[in-house]
């Protein structure tokens, strides 16, 4: 679901945002920060960018089927209508 190396990239730009004082700290708030980060993103609906791009195509295809029915539909309802007005 979500890239683990980005869940470390991310843990570890913020505690490189540690002050300097606290640098006896920046492990253990890497690996709680690390820990927050999979846990909360684990919690949402996420799907990859191949996933998405997937649907999208669905998506696509499937307005393009129902523009073209709408279209066939509303020919339909004409020729009836010019057959009723024979």
């Amino acid at each position: 679901m979500f890239d683990p190396k980005a869940i470390d990239d991310i843990a570890s730009r913020l505690a490189g945002a540690v002050p300097p004082g606290l640098n006896n700290l920046k492990e253990d708030l890497e690996k709680n920060f690390h820990a927050i980060l999979q846990g909360a993103l684990g919690k949402l609906d996420l799907v990859t960018r191949e996933e998405f791009e997937v649907q999208k195509l669905v998506l696509a295809k499937t307005r393009s089927k129902l523009e073209d029915l709408e279209k066939r539909v509303s020919e339909m309802e004409l020729n009836v209508l010019n057959k009723a007005e024979m």
